[in-house]
Protein backbone atom coordinates (compact mmCIF):
# COMPACT_ATOMS: atom_id res chain seq x y z
CA UNK A 1 0.00 0.00 0.00
CA UNK A 2 1.23 3.20 -0.93
CA UNK A 3 1.67 6.29 1.58
CA UNK A 4 -0.96 8.36 1.27
CA UNK A 5 -0.46 12.40 1.63
CA UNK A 6 -0.63 13.96 5.42
CA UNK A 7 -4.36 14.70 4.68
CA UNK A 8 -5.80 11.84 2.66
CA UNK A 9 -8.81 11.12 4.14
CA UNK A 10 -9.02 8.15 6.11
CA UNK A 11 -10.16 5.15 4.89
CA UNK A 12 -13.90 4.06 4.78
CA UNK A 13 -13.19 1.34 8.07
CA UNK A 14 -12.52 3.82 10.61
CA UNK A 15 -16.00 5.18 9.58
CA UNK A 16 -18.24 2.47 9.79
CA UNK A 17 -17.54 2.60 14.06
CA UNK A 18 -19.19 5.73 13.98
CA UNK A 19 -22.31 5.88 11.68
CA UNK A 20 -25.54 5.01 14.21
CA UNK A 21 -28.20 3.89 11.42
CA UNK A 22 -28.16 2.56 8.12
CA UNK A 23 -30.58 4.55 6.17
CA UNK A 24 -32.93 3.19 3.50
CA UNK A 25 -31.89 3.39 -0.32
CA UNK A 26 -35.11 2.38 -2.59
CA UNK A 27 -34.44 -0.19 -5.29
CA UNK A 28 -37.13 -1.58 -8.44
CA UNK A 29 -37.56 -5.18 -9.06
CA UNK A 30 -35.78 -5.23 -12.23
CA UNK A 31 -32.38 -3.71 -10.02
CA UNK A 32 -32.94 -5.92 -7.52
CA UNK A 33 -33.15 -9.39 -9.84
CA UNK A 34 -30.05 -8.46 -11.61
CA UNK A 35 -28.01 -7.69 -8.37
CA UNK A 36 -29.13 -11.24 -6.98
CA UNK A 37 -27.50 -12.34 -10.08
CA UNK A 38 -24.40 -11.10 -10.50
CA UNK A 39 -23.88 -12.34 -6.60
CA UNK A 40 -24.90 -15.61 -7.53
CA UNK A 41 -22.42 -15.72 -10.28
CA UNK A 42 -19.49 -14.19 -8.23
CA UNK A 43 -20.44 -16.18 -4.94
CA UNK A 44 -18.22 -18.98 -5.56
CA UNK A 45 -15.17 -17.29 -7.26
CA UNK A 46 -14.68 -14.67 -4.15
CA UNK A 47 -13.00 -15.37 -1.14
CA UNK A 48 -14.61 -13.51 1.13
CA UNK A 49 -18.23 -14.59 2.08
CA UNK A 50 -21.02 -12.30 0.28
CA UNK A 51 -24.88 -12.38 1.36
CA UNK A 52 -27.08 -12.41 -1.91
CA UNK A 53 -29.27 -10.93 0.11
CA UNK A 54 -28.42 -7.56 0.27
CA UNK A 55 -28.72 -5.32 -3.22
CA UNK A 56 -27.28 -2.51 -4.56
CA UNK A 57 -28.62 -0.19 -7.56
CA UNK A 58 -26.86 -0.19 -10.63
CA UNK A 59 -25.76 3.21 -11.82
CA UNK A 60 -26.33 11.82 -20.81
CA UNK A 61 -25.41 14.93 -25.47
CA UNK A 62 -27.44 16.24 -28.71
CA UNK A 63 -27.43 18.86 -32.12
CA UNK A 64 -26.64 17.59 -36.17
CA UNK A 65 -26.45 14.83 -37.39
CA UNK A 66 -23.23 13.33 -39.84
CA UNK A 67 -22.84 10.37 -41.99
CA UNK A 68 -20.34 7.69 -39.71
CA UNK A 69 -18.34 6.69 -42.51
CA UNK A 70 -16.68 3.58 -40.56
CA UNK A 71 -19.97 1.88 -40.21
CA UNK A 72 -20.31 -0.87 -42.92
CA UNK A 73 -23.34 -2.74 -43.85
CA UNK A 74 -22.40 -4.98 -40.69
CA UNK A 75 -24.24 -1.77 -38.71
CA UNK A 76 -27.55 -1.77 -40.60
CA UNK A 77 -28.20 -5.40 -38.49
CA UNK A 78 -29.87 -5.21 -34.87
CA UNK A 79 -27.97 -4.74 -31.41
CA UNK A 80 -28.86 -7.86 -31.07
CA UNK A 81 -25.93 -9.05 -34.04
CA UNK A 82 -28.30 -10.69 -36.04
CA UNK A 83 -27.01 -11.54 -39.65
CA UNK A 84 -30.23 -11.38 -41.40
CA UNK A 85 -30.32 -8.61 -43.92
CA UNK A 86 -33.77 -6.40 -43.77
CA UNK A 87 -35.49 -4.99 -47.07
CA UNK A 88 -33.21 -1.82 -46.88
CA UNK A 89 -30.25 -3.86 -47.12
CA UNK A 90 -31.43 -5.97 -50.25
CA UNK A 91 -31.82 -2.92 -51.98
CA UNK A 92 -28.74 -1.13 -50.97
CA UNK A 93 -26.65 -4.35 -52.17
CA UNK A 94 -28.85 -4.46 -55.70
CA UNK A 95 -28.89 -0.48 -56.30
CA UNK A 96 -26.51 1.27 -54.72
CA UNK A 97 -28.20 4.84 -53.78
CA UNK A 98 -26.91 7.85 -55.37
CA UNK A 99 -26.82 9.85 -52.00
CA UNK A 100 -25.31 8.64 -48.92
CA UNK A 101 -28.01 8.42 -46.05
CA UNK A 102 -27.25 10.25 -42.52
CA UNK A 103 -26.51 8.28 -39.91
CA UNK A 104 -28.06 9.62 -36.77
CA UNK A 105 -26.03 10.22 -34.00
CA UNK A 106 -25.12 7.48 -31.52
CA UNK A 107 -26.47 10.36 -28.59
CA UNK A 108 -30.09 9.94 -30.06
CA UNK A 109 -29.78 6.22 -31.67
CA UNK A 110 -28.92 4.45 -28.31
CA UNK A 111 -28.96 6.87 -24.92
CA UNK A 112 -31.99 9.27 -25.96
CA UNK A 113 -34.02 7.42 -23.47
CA UNK A 114 -32.09 7.02 -20.61
CA UNK A 115 -29.25 9.28 -21.02
CA UNK A 116 -25.47 9.66 -21.22
CA UNK A 117 -23.71 7.84 -18.40
CA UNK A 118 -20.50 8.72 -16.79
CA UNK A 119 -19.68 5.07 -17.91
CA UNK A 120 -20.42 6.01 -21.32
CA UNK A 121 -17.83 8.69 -21.52
CA UNK A 122 -14.91 6.71 -20.03
CA UNK A 123 -15.53 3.97 -21.84
CA UNK A 124 -15.38 6.22 -24.93
CA UNK A 125 -12.03 7.33 -23.65
CA UNK A 126 -11.01 3.98 -23.40
CA UNK A 127 -11.39 3.24 -27.14
CA UNK A 128 -13.96 5.07 -29.30
CA UNK A 129 -13.91 2.16 -31.43
CA UNK A 130 -14.66 -0.42 -29.33
CA UNK A 131 -17.34 1.54 -27.39
CA UNK A 132 -18.70 1.90 -31.64
CA UNK A 133 -18.79 -2.05 -31.99
CA UNK A 134 -20.31 -2.12 -29.01
CA UNK A 135 -23.45 -0.23 -29.67
CA UNK A 136 -23.97 -1.61 -33.27
CA UNK A 137 -23.39 -5.67 -32.41
CA UNK A 138 -23.97 -5.81 -28.68
CA UNK A 139 -22.46 -5.00 -25.30
CA UNK A 140 -18.99 -5.92 -23.98
CA UNK A 141 -19.42 -9.33 -22.23
CA UNK A 142 -19.08 -9.31 -18.55
CA UNK A 143 -16.23 -11.48 -17.29
CA UNK A 144 -15.92 -13.07 -14.20
CA UNK A 145 -13.57 -10.46 -12.68
CA UNK A 146 -16.02 -7.60 -13.28
CA UNK A 147 -18.72 -9.27 -11.87
CA UNK A 148 -16.75 -9.48 -8.45
CA UNK A 149 -15.46 -6.13 -8.48
CA UNK A 150 -19.11 -5.01 -8.73
CA UNK A 151 -20.10 -7.72 -6.11
CA UNK A 152 -17.42 -6.04 -3.81
CA UNK A 153 -19.17 -2.47 -4.62
CA UNK A 154 -22.24 -3.91 -3.25
CA UNK A 155 -20.90 -5.38 -0.15
CA UNK A 156 -18.65 -1.53 0.38
CA UNK A 157 -22.59 0.10 -0.25
CA UNK A 158 -24.37 -2.15 2.19
CA UNK A 159 -21.81 -1.02 5.26
CA UNK A 160 -23.90 1.63 5.42
CA UNK A 161 -26.97 1.46 2.97
CA UNK A 162 -30.10 -0.89 3.59
CA UNK A 163 -32.11 -1.36 0.54
CA UNK A 164 -35.68 -1.80 0.10
CA UNK A 165 -37.50 -3.29 -3.10
CA UNK A 166 -40.13 -0.98 -4.24
CA UNK A 167 -42.54 -1.58 -6.83
CA UNK A 168 -42.55 0.86 -9.83
CA UNK A 169 -44.89 1.34 -12.42
CA UNK A 170 -43.34 3.82 -15.17
CA UNK A 171 -40.07 5.52 -16.56
CA UNK A 172 -41.12 8.35 -14.14
CA UNK A 173 -41.59 6.13 -11.24
CA UNK A 174 -38.03 5.22 -12.23
CA UNK A 175 -36.28 8.30 -12.44
CA UNK A 176 -37.90 9.56 -8.74
CA UNK A 177 -36.13 6.81 -7.32
CA UNK A 178 -33.26 8.36 -8.83
CA UNK A 179 -33.52 11.32 -7.38
CA UNK A 180 -35.33 9.96 -3.96
CA UNK A 181 -31.96 8.47 -3.49
CA UNK A 182 -29.97 11.35 -3.92
CA UNK A 183 -31.70 12.76 -1.05
CA UNK A 184 -31.31 9.63 0.93
CA UNK A 185 -27.17 9.48 0.70
CA UNK A 186 -27.25 13.45 0.95
CA UNK A 187 -28.43 13.60 4.43
CA UNK A 188 -26.34 10.91 5.12
CA UNK A 189 -23.19 12.41 4.00
CA UNK A 190 -24.48 15.45 5.60
CA UNK A 191 -25.12 13.77 9.43
CA UNK A 192 -22.76 10.79 9.34
CA UNK A 193 -19.87 12.18 7.24
CA UNK A 194 -20.01 9.61 4.68
CA UNK A 195 -22.33 7.74 2.19
CA UNK A 196 -22.18 5.34 -0.41
CA UNK A 197 -23.16 4.64 -3.82
CA UNK A 198 -25.40 8.46 -4.26
CA UNK A 199 -26.62 8.75 -8.10
CA UNK A 200 -26.49 12.11 -10.11
CA UNK A 201 -28.71 13.26 -12.68
CA UNK A 202 -27.87 16.59 -14.38
CA UNK A 203 -26.70 18.52 -17.24
CA UNK A 204 -23.36 19.05 -19.51
CA UNK A 205 -23.56 21.00 -22.58
CA UNK A 206 -27.65 20.76 -22.74
CA UNK A 207 -27.13 16.67 -22.41
CA UNK A 208 -28.49 15.34 -19.09
CA UNK A 209 -25.55 13.00 -18.14
CA UNK A 210 -26.33 10.11 -15.44
CA UNK A 211 -23.73 8.53 -12.99
CA UNK A 212 -23.40 6.87 -9.63
CA UNK A 213 -20.39 8.24 -6.97
CA UNK A 214 -18.69 5.14 -5.09
CA UNK A 215 -18.26 7.00 -1.82
CA UNK A 216 -18.13 10.48 -0.35
CA UNK A 217 -16.58 11.25 3.14
CA UNK A 218 -16.36 14.65 5.05
CA UNK A 219 -12.75 15.02 5.74
CA UNK A 220 -11.23 14.77 9.09
CA UNK A 221 -10.35 18.23 9.33
CA UNK A 222 -13.56 19.64 11.07
CA UNK A 223 -13.17 23.20 9.86
CA UNK A 224 -12.73 21.73 6.13
CA UNK A 225 -17.10 20.90 4.95
CA UNK A 226 -16.27 19.50 1.18
CA UNK A 227 -16.84 16.32 0.65
CA UNK A 228 -14.20 14.30 -0.61
CA UNK A 229 -15.09 11.83 -3.70
CA UNK A 230 -13.52 8.30 -3.71
CA UNK A 231 -13.96 5.56 -6.23
CA UNK A 232 -12.22 1.65 -5.17
CA UNK A 233 -11.02 -0.37 -8.14
CA UNK A 234 -10.43 -3.89 -7.55
CA UNK A 235 -7.73 -5.82 -9.17
CA UNK A 236 -7.35 -9.00 -9.72
CA UNK A 237 -3.33 -9.21 -9.69
CA UNK A 238 -1.63 -7.97 -6.81
CA UNK A 239 -0.05 -4.68 -9.14
CA UNK A 240 -1.09 -1.13 -9.48
CA UNK A 241 -2.89 -0.29 -13.20
CA UNK A 242 -1.08 1.05 -16.14
CA UNK A 243 -1.21 4.95 -16.59
CA UNK A 244 -4.27 4.26 -19.42
CA UNK A 245 -6.01 3.18 -16.52
CA UNK A 246 -5.46 5.32 -14.11
CA UNK A 247 -6.24 7.70 -16.41
CA UNK A 248 -9.95 6.46 -17.36
CA UNK A 249 -10.45 6.70 -13.06
CA UNK A 250 -9.36 9.63 -13.00
CA UNK A 251 -11.45 10.81 -15.42
CA UNK A 252 -14.52 8.93 -14.33
CA UNK A 253 -13.72 10.99 -10.72
CA UNK A 254 -13.81 14.49 -12.61
CA UNK A 255 -16.72 13.85 -13.92
CA UNK A 256 -18.34 13.03 -10.98
CA UNK A 257 -16.87 16.14 -9.33
CA UNK A 258 -18.06 18.51 -12.59
CA UNK A 259 -21.59 16.76 -12.28
CA UNK A 260 -21.96 17.57 -8.22
CA UNK A 261 -20.30 20.71 -8.17
CA UNK A 262 -22.66 22.09 -11.01
CA UNK A 263 -25.69 20.55 -9.46
CA UNK A 264 -25.29 22.45 -6.25
CA UNK A 265 -23.97 25.79 -7.76
CA UNK A 266 -26.88 25.91 -9.84
CA UNK A 267 -30.55 24.91 -10.17
CA UNK A 268 -31.30 22.01 -11.19
CA UNK A 269 -33.40 22.53 -14.57
CA UNK A 270 -36.87 20.64 -14.12
CA UNK A 271 -38.35 22.66 -17.24
CA UNK A 272 -35.59 20.95 -19.55
CA UNK A 273 -35.23 17.57 -17.73
CA UNK A 274 -38.74 17.06 -18.45
CA UNK A 275 -38.97 18.24 -21.76
CA UNK A 276 -35.46 15.96 -22.91
CA UNK A 277 -37.42 12.91 -22.04
CA UNK A 278 -40.33 14.19 -22.61
CA UNK A 279 -42.17 13.23 -19.08
CA UNK A 280 -45.34 14.09 -17.23
CA UNK A 281 -44.14 16.67 -14.30
CA UNK A 282 -47.74 16.44 -12.80
CA UNK A 283 -47.36 11.93 -12.99
CA UNK A 284 -49.29 10.70 -10.23
CA UNK A 285 -46.13 8.18 -8.46
CA UNK A 286 -47.28 4.67 -7.33
CA UNK A 287 -48.62 3.98 -4.03
CA UNK A 288 -45.27 2.09 -2.73
CA UNK A 289 -43.35 5.44 -3.70
CA UNK A 290 -45.37 7.94 -2.34
CA UNK A 291 -45.80 6.22 1.11
CA UNK A 292 -42.04 5.58 1.40
CA UNK A 293 -40.97 9.36 0.94
CA UNK A 294 -43.86 10.25 3.39
CA UNK A 295 -41.93 7.60 5.65
CA UNK A 296 -38.88 9.43 4.84
CA UNK A 297 -39.52 12.91 5.98
CA UNK A 298 -40.44 14.60 2.27
CA UNK A 299 -43.85 13.47 0.84
CA UNK A 300 -44.05 13.52 -2.87
CA UNK A 301 -46.72 12.60 -4.45
CA UNK A 302 -45.71 14.24 -7.74
CA UNK A 303 -42.53 13.67 -10.19
CA UNK A 304 -42.19 17.25 -10.13
CA UNK A 305 -42.67 17.07 -6.11
CA UNK A 306 -39.53 15.19 -5.91
CA UNK A 307 -37.68 17.18 -7.94
CA UNK A 308 -38.45 20.34 -5.81
CA UNK A 309 -37.29 18.25 -3.18
CA UNK A 310 -34.13 17.22 -5.22
CA UNK A 311 -33.62 20.81 -6.11
CA UNK A 312 -33.65 22.10 -1.87
CA UNK A 313 -31.37 19.56 -0.78
CA UNK A 314 -28.55 20.82 -3.60
CA UNK A 315 -28.85 23.90 -2.77
CA UNK A 316 -27.98 23.03 1.15
CA UNK A 317 -24.40 20.88 -0.09
CA UNK A 318 -21.16 21.97 -0.35
CA UNK A 319 -18.99 21.93 -3.44
CA UNK A 320 -16.76 18.89 -3.20
CA UNK A 321 -12.96 18.66 -2.52
CA UNK A 322 -10.15 19.82 -5.21
CA UNK A 323 -8.48 16.40 -4.11
CA UNK A 324 -9.81 13.02 -5.50
CA UNK A 325 -9.25 9.86 -4.46
CA UNK A 326 -9.23 6.38 -6.31
CA UNK A 327 -8.11 3.12 -4.25
CA UNK A 328 -7.40 0.31 -5.69
CA UNK A 329 -7.98 -3.63 -3.55
CA UNK A 330 -6.83 -7.18 -4.44
CA UNK A 331 -10.11 -8.95 -5.43
CA UNK A 332 -8.99 -11.97 -3.58
CA UNK A 333 -8.89 -10.35 0.03
CA UNK A 334 -9.84 -6.71 -0.27
CA UNK A 335 -6.32 -5.51 0.86
CA UNK A 336 -5.44 -2.22 -0.30
CA UNK A 337 -2.81 -2.07 -3.13
CA UNK A 338 -2.10 1.83 -3.16
CA UNK A 339 -4.04 5.03 -3.15
CA UNK A 340 -4.11 7.63 -5.65
CA UNK A 341 -4.77 11.39 -4.43
CA UNK A 342 -5.02 13.55 -7.14
CA UNK A 343 -6.03 17.07 -8.30
CA UNK A 344 -8.80 18.04 -10.01
CA UNK A 345 -7.64 19.45 -14.01
CA UNK A 346 -10.91 21.43 -15.29
CA UNK A 347 -9.23 22.69 -18.34
CA UNK A 348 -8.06 18.27 -19.08
CA UNK A 349 -11.71 17.41 -18.29
CA UNK A 350 -13.40 19.86 -20.33
CA UNK A 351 -11.08 18.53 -23.38
CA UNK A 352 -12.05 14.97 -23.12
CA UNK A 353 -15.97 15.66 -22.44
CA UNK A 354 -15.86 17.49 -25.57
CA UNK A 355 -14.05 15.19 -27.47
CA UNK A 356 -16.46 12.66 -26.17
CA UNK A 357 -19.10 14.93 -27.46
CA UNK A 358 -18.15 15.03 -30.74
CA UNK A 359 -18.18 10.59 -31.22
CA UNK A 360 -21.59 10.65 -29.39
CA UNK A 361 -23.06 13.51 -31.35
CA UNK A 362 -21.99 12.15 -34.90
CA UNK A 363 -19.54 14.67 -35.83
CA UNK A 364 -16.81 12.83 -36.32
CA UNK A 365 -15.92 8.80 -36.90
CA UNK A 366 -14.37 6.76 -33.86
CA UNK A 367 -10.89 7.11 -33.42
CA UNK A 368 -8.62 4.14 -32.46
CA UNK A 369 -6.78 3.40 -29.29
CA UNK A 370 -3.41 5.42 -29.86
CA UNK A 371 -0.69 3.02 -31.07
CA UNK A 372 1.44 2.72 -27.53
CA UNK A 373 -1.90 1.29 -25.92
CA UNK A 374 -2.87 -0.85 -28.89
CA UNK A 375 -2.76 -3.74 -26.40
CA UNK A 376 -5.77 -3.59 -25.16
CA UNK A 377 -6.86 -5.12 -28.32
CA UNK A 378 -5.75 -8.37 -26.62
CA UNK A 379 -8.50 -8.25 -24.67
CA UNK A 380 -11.16 -6.71 -26.57
CA UNK A 381 -14.04 -9.32 -27.75
CA UNK A 382 -13.95 -6.93 -30.95
CA UNK A 383 -10.73 -7.47 -32.28
CA UNK A 384 -11.15 -9.74 -34.98
CA UNK A 385 -13.46 -7.30 -36.91
CA UNK A 386 -11.37 -4.22 -35.69
CA UNK A 387 -8.59 -3.14 -38.88
CA UNK A 388 -6.73 -0.79 -35.82
CA UNK A 389 -5.90 -4.71 -34.49
CA UNK A 390 -2.35 -4.66 -34.39
CA UNK A 391 -2.47 -8.17 -33.63
CA UNK A 392 -4.52 -10.66 -36.24
CA UNK A 393 -3.51 -14.02 -35.23
CA UNK A 394 -4.10 -13.95 -31.44
CA UNK A 395 -6.74 -15.47 -29.31
CA UNK A 396 -9.25 -12.10 -29.27
CA UNK A 397 -10.39 -10.85 -26.05
CA UNK A 398 -9.24 -14.23 -24.12
CA UNK A 399 -8.92 -12.25 -21.02
CA UNK A 400 -10.59 -12.51 -17.89
CA UNK A 401 -9.29 -10.11 -16.00
CA UNK A 402 -10.99 -6.92 -14.91
CA UNK A 403 -7.56 -5.13 -14.58
CA UNK A 404 -7.51 -4.32 -18.36
CA UNK A 405 -10.91 -2.65 -19.06
CA UNK A 406 -11.65 0.92 -18.48
CA UNK A 407 -13.36 2.11 -15.50
CA UNK A 408 -17.13 1.60 -14.65
CA UNK A 409 -19.58 4.07 -13.12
Amino acid sequence: MTESPPNTPPNSNSQHETIPTIPIEFVSEEEMALIEAAFAATRSSLSSSISSSICSPTSRFQTQSRTIHSITLLSKRGVSGSSELDIEDSDYLKNPPKRITVAQPFLHRFRRKRALSVTDITATEWCEKQMEFSLLFGKRKIKKAMKAGKARHVKLEEEVVKKVKVHIKSVEDSWALKFINFITCANQLLFEGITRELPLVGFVEGICLVGVIDELRMPENGSDRNPILVDTKTRVRDTLPAEPQSRNGRLQLMCYKYLWDTLVANSFPSGQFFDFFSLNRNYMLSKDIRERTASSGFPAKTLDDVIQYYINTCSMLPTSHNRLLLRYELQKDQSVLGEDEFAYDPDWLKRQIQSNLEFWLGEREASYTPQEERWKCHHCQFASICSGNPFPNIQRGSSSSSDHSSSSS
